[in-house]
């Protein structure tokens, strides 16, 4: 069995969004072997938030683990809660703010789009 280190950096103001977050890596480069950009577990707090960005050259999903947030996909937005997934393809904008009193727990992964 194989164990795997995991590497957390905290990111300020990510994409232009409100205060700190937290990125725990669950899988290195070497080990996604190109087919993955990111698996991680992300961690924002009561008022902070990943601003809107686009996806290109790869899409995201995102799995709520715990808190509420709202998801804005395009030019809509609604609220995410545990147990939600949401997805974001290639060319599209994303972003999410917790609006919650917890933290806002989600995994997510980034799959490059095949050229």
């Amino acid at each position: 069995m194989a164990l795997i280190e995991s590497k957390t950096v905290t990111a300020k103001n990510r994409f232009d969004g409100k205060g700190e977050i937290y990125i725990t890596h669950l899988l290195t480069p070497a080990e996604m072997v190109g087919q993955c950009g990111m698996f991680a577990k992300v961690v924002i707090p009561p008022g902070s938030s990943m601003g809107v960005h686009q996806h290109t050259g790869n899409s995201e999903t995102y799995h709520i683990l715990q808190g509420t947030a709202q998801y804005t996909d395009g030019d809509e937005t609604c609220t995410v809660k545990a147990g939600d997934t949401t997805f974001c393809a290639d060319g599209a904008f994303h972003g999410i703010e917790n609006t919650g009193s917890e933290d806002l727990i989600f995994i997510a992964l980034i799959i490059k789009t095949p050229a």
